[in-house]
C-alpha cells in the first residue's frame, strides 16, 4: 500500500468526504472567512527527539534531592523515533496514541516550543522552509490543551479585544468587526456572544463553547495552519463530536488543521482524512483513516465487529506495565508494528521526496501572520474591564480594607476629646503602614499567578509585547489601588482623631498610598521571578517581615546591627513610618510631666528621640517613589526574562 502517497491525494474539499454537508444555507455567509492564502504544507521527515528527563524537573523540585545541578546526571529518552508525514492545506490529520505517546512533544516541535530536548537527527518543513520561531509565529495558530481566557469578558468582548491587538494596524473599526462576526459564525458562537467566557470558578460558556472561543481566538488572524494539542479533552462525547466537525469544516476552508487526540469514538474517527497512529514515539500507521482498518488486516490484526478502530489498535499498540513480562510483550509488538509499516513506507516517502523538492525548487510561499501589538491602550482597557467585573473580588477586599480601618479607628476613638497620648500615637502610625500592604502582598501574589499561564500562551503567541502588558498591568489597576487606599486611610484617621489639618491629611494619605503601592510592586516583582504560589507567598511574606523589623519600630534605628541598619536604609517601612511621624508630630505640642511639672514639648523632639529625624520630608516621598520604580523595574525584568508559566506547566 502507498501510505505516503495518501498524504498529498487532495488539496481540495470535493474530493474528502464528498457526501459530508458541513455548511447550512443559513450561514453560507461564514464561508467568507475561509483561508484565501496559498496552499499551506506541513512535512516531517526523519525525525528523531530526544528528550532529558533531568531537564524537565524544575530547579526548586531538585532542592529536595540535596544535590549540586552538575551532580544531577540527565536521562536521554526518545519521544520521537524516525517519524515522516505529510499534510496539505484541505487536510485534517489526526496524531492518535495513548499518553506517553509522543503526541504532545510532536505538536512542540512543530511549533518550535519544546524544552528540555533536543532533535537529533530529521527535519521538519512548513511551506518547504526549515520551521523557526519566527515562521511557526507567521504561519501557525497553536490552541493549547487548556483553555486561557479572561473569564469576565464576553464572547464577543474577547475576540474584539484580541481584534484590536492582533490585527493589522490599516484594518479600520469596521473590518475588525466583521472579522469578529466571521469568527462568531464560522464556529457557530452566536447564541452565546453576549454571555461571559467564565472558568472554573465564574460561571459562564459551556465547555465545548469555551474551547471554540480559543479556537476563534487563533482564527482571528486568519492562519492557514491549526494546530491543536487535544482539543476534545475533558468535552462529553456530544460535545467532542461538533467540535471535531467544527474542526472538519475550518479544514474544507483551505486550511490545514492538525490535532492531537488520546482515543476518540467511531464517528469522530470517520471525520478525520489522516491519521498518524504513534506507540512510544514510532509510527505504527500513517496514512488515510480509511485504509487503517485494511492495512492492519492485512498485517492480520482485523478490527472486531462492532468495535471502534480507534479504540483497538491504540490498545493493541499500548504498553502494559503492570508486570515486566506484559511490558516485554507489548513493545516487542509495537515495535514489530513500527517495523512492519517503516518498510512498507520507505518506497513511497523516497517518491514523495523527490516530488516534494521538484515542487520547492519553482520558489517559496509568501506568508503572513498576527502583527504584534506594541503597547497599546486595548491592553489597557482589557485588563480594566475583566478586572472591574469581579465585582465579589472588589467588593471582598474593599470591605477587608474598610473593616481593617474601622477596627483599628474604633479602638483608637475611645479617646474622645483627649489627644492620643505619644506612645498611641507612634504606635498607631505605624500600624497604619503595616496592616494593609501585608494583605496586598497576599492578594497580589494570587492574582499574578492566577493570570501566569494566559499571560505565557499569549507572549507565545506575539499578541502583545512584554512592555505592552507591563503598562496595562500597572495603568490598569491603578484606579483600584487609589479606591483600595482611600477607602483603608479615610476612617481610621478621623476616626482617631490625627491631624485635621486638610494638608497633614493630604500628606499623610500620600505616604500611605506610597506605602501600599511599594509592596504592590514588591509582590508584583516576586510573583513574577518565582515559579509557583508557594515560593512566591513565601518569599513576598520574608521580605515583607525583614522590612517590617527594620521599620524603626520594633527596634530603634540606632541600636541596629550593620546588616539590619543597610536594610533598614531599603525598607519602605522605615521611610513610611518616618514620613508619617514628621507629619503628626512637627509643630504640635504634647504634654510631658517631670515630677510635679508639665511641660508642652514640641514632637519634632520625640521623632529626634526614635533617631528617626535624620532626613527633611521630602526625602521620605523620594525614597518610597524610588523603591517602587526599583521593584517595578525588576518587576519588568521578571517578565522579560523569565518564563510565566503557571507551576501545573513546568
Amino acid at each position: 500500500m502507498d501510505t505516503n502517497s495518501s498524504f498529498s491525494h487532495t488539496n481540495g474539499s470535493s474530493q474528502l468526504h464528498p457526501d459530508r454537508q458541513l455548511f447550512s444555507s443559513e450561514e453560507d455567509s461564514s464561508l467568507y472567512f475561509t483561508y484565501s492564502g496559498d496552499c499551506n504544507q506541513l512535512e516531517v521527515n526523519n525525525l528523531h527527539y530526544e528528550v532529558d528527563t533531568a531537564a524537565q524537573i524544575p530547579w526548586y523540585e531538585r532542592l529536595s534531592e540535596f544535590k549540586l545541578p552538575w551532580e544531577i546526571k540527565g536521562n536521554k529518552q526518545t519521544a520521537i523515533d524516525k517519524l515522516s508525514l505529510r499534510v496539505c492545506s484541505g487536510q485534517m490529520l489526526a496524531i492518535i496514541g495513548s499518553s506517553g505517546c509522543g503526541k504532545t512533544s510532536l505538536l512542540d516541535i512543530i511549533t518550535c516550543r519544546d524544552e528540555g530536548g533536543g532533535v537529533t537527527s530529521g527535519q521538519i518543513l512548513i511551506n518547504g522552509r526549515p520551521n523557526t520561531a519566527h515562521l511557526v509565529k507567521k504561519s501557525i495558530a497553536h490552541v493549547r490543551q487548556d483553555d486561557r481566557l479572561l473569564p469576565h469578558l464576553t464572547v464577543r468582548e474577547t475576540l474584539a479585544f484580541v481584534a484590536k491587538l492582533r490585527l493589522p494596524t490599516h484594518f479600520t473599526q469596521a473590518q475588525r468587526d466583521q472579522r469578529v462576526d466571521d469568527v462568531i459564525a464560522e464556529l457557530r458562537l452566536r447564541q452565546c456572544a453576549h454571555t461571559r467566557v467564565g472558568n472554573d470558578y465564574v460561571r459562564g460558556v459551556s465547555g465545548g463553547e469555551r474551547r471554540r472561543v480559543s479556537i476563534a481566538v487563533q482564527l482571528l488572524w486568519n492562519p492557514g495552519i491549526l494546530i491543536l494539542d487535544e482539543p476534545t479533552s475533558g468535552l462529553d462525547s456530544f460535545t467532542a463530536h461538533n467540535l471535531v466537525i467544527t474542526l472538519s469544516r475550518l479544514a474544507r476552508g483551505n486550511r490545514l488543521v492538525l490535532l492531537s487526540v488520546h482515543q476518540p469514538r467511531s464517528d469522530i474517527f470517520q471525520l478525520f482524512d489522516l491519521v498518524v497512529l504513534l506507540s512510544s514515539g514510532s509510527a505504527v500507521y500513517c496514512g488515510a483513516a480509511r485504509d487503517m482498518v485494511p492495512y492492519f488486516m492485512a498485517l492480520g490484526h482485523p478490527c472486531p465487529r462492532y468495535c471502534n478502530p480507534s479504540d483497538f489498535y491504540v490498545d493493541l499498540i499500548s504498553i502494559d506495565r503492570r508486570s515486566p513480562e506484559q511490558e516485554a510483550q507489548c513493545r516487542e509488538r509495537s515495535q514489530v508494528l513500527a517495523q512492519q509499516f517503516s518498510e512498507k513506507q520507505l518506497p513511497a516517502a523516497r517518491q514523495g521526496r523527490r516530488r516534494q523538492s521538484r515542487r520547492h525548487l519553482q520558489g517559496e510561499r509568501q506568508t503572513t501572520g498576527p502583527t504584534p501589538a506594541v503597547c497599546h491602550p486595548h491592553q489597557v482597557r482589557r485588563h480594566m474591564y475583566n478586572d472591574y467585573r469581579d465585582l465579589v473580588t472588589l467588593l471582598v477586599h474593599g470591605l477587608e480594607a474598610l473593616l481593617m480601618s474601622l477596627l483599628v479607628g474604633c479602638l483608637y476613638y475611645g479617646a474622645g476629646d483627649q489627644p492620643l497620648s505619644i506612645q498611641d500615637t507612634v504606635a498607631l502610625l505605624y500600624m497604619i503602614g503595616a496592616l494593609t500592604p501585608f494583605a496586598v502582598v497576599l492578594d497580589v501574589i494570587a492574582k499574578c499567578h492566577t493570570e501566569r499561564a494566559m499571560l505565557y500562551h499569549e507572549l507565545e503567541d506575539g499578541m502583545y509585547s512584554v512592555t505592552s502588558y507591563f503598562f496595562a498591568k500597572v495603568l490598569g489597576e491603578l484606579p483600584e489601588h487609589c479606591v483600595f487606599t482611600l477607602v483603608y486611610a479615610l476612617p481610621i484617621y478621623w476616626l482617631a482623631g490625627l491631624n485635621e489639618a486638610p494638608d497633614r491629611f493630604l500628606l499623610n494619605f500620600l505616604l500611605v498610598w506610597l506605602m501600599v503601592y511599594c509592596s504592590r510592586a514588591m509582590a508584583l516583582f516576586v510573583a513574577a521571578a518565582l515559579p509557583t504560589l508557594q515560593t512566591s507567598a513565601f518569599m513576598g511574606n520574608s521580605l515583607f517581615t525583614v522590612f517590617y523589623l527594620t521599620g524603626g519600630f520594633v527596634i530603634s534605628v540606632e541600636n541596629m546591627w550593620l546588616v539590619a541598619s543597610w536594610l533598614s536604609h531599603a525598607s519602605f517601612m522605615r521611610w513610611g513610618f518616618e514620613g508619617l511621624l514628621l507629619v503628626q508630630f512637627r509643630g504640635n505640642k504634647y504634654p510631658l510631666t517631670i515630677g510635679n511639672f508639665t511641660l508642652q514639648v514640641d514632637g519634632i523632639y520625640v521623632v529626634e528621640a526614635m533617631s528617626m529625624n535624620q532626613y527633611p520630608l521630602y526625602s521620605c516621598y523620594l525614597v518610597l517613589l524610588a523603591v517602587c520604580l526599583v521593584f517595578m523595574a525588576l518587576y519588568y525584568v521578571c517578565l522579560k526574562f523569565i518564563k510565566q508559566k503557571s507551576s501545573q506547566d513546568w
